[in-house]
């Protein structure tokens, strides 16, 4: 059974996962590419670029936690919740809620 009830539990703790600046900057970058592989995918009608989603998405991510942030990443203890906070964070990157 995870420690937390709900994703408005979590979200606080995976934000101190990701107190590195150098973290978030890579899960940003991640992130980005992430929805630039989808786009592209779509627009070319080409499902095979769809491998690089989950490549850059978790590798990005998980080189920020291993160099920068010393720490496991949460997807390994809360693989749903961290999915999630993953795009919660990028949306509040872009309105200027968490500090890139």
């Amino acid at each position: 059974m995870s420690e937390y009830a709900s994703f408005r539990e979590f979200y606080p703790f995976y934000l101190s996962e990701h107190a590195n600046r150098h973290c978030r900057r890579l899960h940003f970058v991640g992130s980005s590419l992430v929805l630039a592989t989808v786009v592209v995918a779509l627009i070319t009608a080409q499902v095979r670029w769809l491998w690089l989603a989950p490549v850059f998405g978790y590798g990005f991510a998980w080189i920020g936690h291993f160099l920068f942030e010393k720490n496991r990443p949460a997807t390994f203890r809360h693989p749903f919740y961290s999915f999630a906070g993953d795009w919660v964070m990028y949306v509040d990157i872009l309105r200027g809620r968490v500090r890139l």
